[in-house]
């Protein structure tokens, strides 16, 4: 029998893992994961009958194809995500808990089938996921350093954004091993501080040259940027639009990452109504995400016209 943890590289990602590892510990797993863009992670997986497969914080509907692969190869799938699903299979051996409400991650659902047992990283992953206001009412009535946690939950994130991960300051595997060892973050912080010191020194550096971002359309209701091809731009485009998201709430964001020949575009609806993001980028070929937040991995500059209509349709 093997078991596959499969599972975003980003903060909600991770720190889902990190709370059903300390559940149930199972260093022996096999672990699937990427950079926060790479999602289609089950094509990795080869698993049967006896094996059991958990998905964590990855699109159902962009694995459709490999996850009725593994069901039909009789394995056992646990899946827990907050993305636009598509089709669920109706199939015994899927354990689906698929929640895509606005205001949810993938962490604290984590966190509601625990009884809250690891409640300190399910709130960092809300923080980190961008949803302050679900992280602090999880904390309600906890004693825990939410300044702490969310500067954590952000600079985890953060480290999931790239071109490749060689863009990134860690591997996200080699990240979730090191997390994956403490029952909170505030352990994980006391224990190994030179990784938290590491992200903020980079978060805080490319925090700094994107706001020389050039603008690319700009309303009371939305704003587009573009950001230089370059390894700082792709680590910071998805934290830039959250935190542009959080400083302007009733306003849409989108960031564009220049590539060779096409943009990389991260997509933030309004915190005053966090829809849409999902429906408009899934308009395009490769778009997908969520209501409050989506993305497109390959936009072609000739499309940067439609592209440019259709934000402007969604949030007008």
């Amino acid at each position: 029998m093997t078991w596959f943890t499969v599972f975003n590289g980003d903060a909600d990602g991770i720190c889902a893992m990190v709370q059903l590892h300390r559940s149930a510990p199972n260093s022996d797993a096999v672990i699937v994961t990427g950079r926060k863009r790479d999602i289609a992670l089950l094509d990795r997986v080869e698993a049967g009958k006896g094996d059991t497969v958990t998905v964590l914080d990855i699109s159902m509907r962009s694995n459709a194809d490999d996850l009725r692969r593994i069901l039909k190869a009789g394995a056992e799938v646990f899946y827990v995500d907050h993305h636009n699903a598509g089709d669920i299979p109706d199939d015994d051996n899927l354990n689906a808990v698929i929640d895509t409400s606005p205001e949810m991650c993938t962490a604290i659902l984590v966190d509601d089938i625990l009884g809250g047992t690891y409640r300190a990283w399910a709130v960092t992953a809300a923080f980190g996921d961008n949803f302050p206001r679900l992280a602090k009412a999880r904390a309600e009535g906890m004693d825990l350093p939410l300044e702490t946690l969310e500067r954590l939950g952000i600079l985890i994130n953060y480290n999931g954004y790239g071109a490749s991960v060689a863009d990134l300051h860690f591997d996200p595997a080699e990240l979730y091993k090191h997390l994956r060892e403490f029952d909170t973050p505030m352990e994980f912080l006391t224990e190994k501080p030179e990784i938290f010191q590491k992200l903020e020194a980079g978060y805080e550096s490319d925090m700094t040259a994107a706001k020389s971002a050039k603008v690319v359309e700009q309303s009371e209701s939305g704003l587009i940027l573009e950001l230089e091809d370059n390894a700082s731009s792709r680590r910071v485009s998805g934290v830039y639009g959250n935190a542009l998201a959080q400083d302007f709430p009733n306003r849409a964001h989108a960031i564009l990452t220049r590539k060779e020949d096409s943009y990389v575009v991260s997509v933030r609806a309004p915190l005053s109504n966090r829809t849409g993001a999902d429906t408009l980028c899934l308009k395009f070929e490769t778009g997908g995400g969520r209501s409050a937040a989506a993305g497109i991995n390959v936009l072609p500059f000739d499309a940067l016209g439609a592209f440019k209509e259709a934000f402007a349709a969604a949030y007008p």
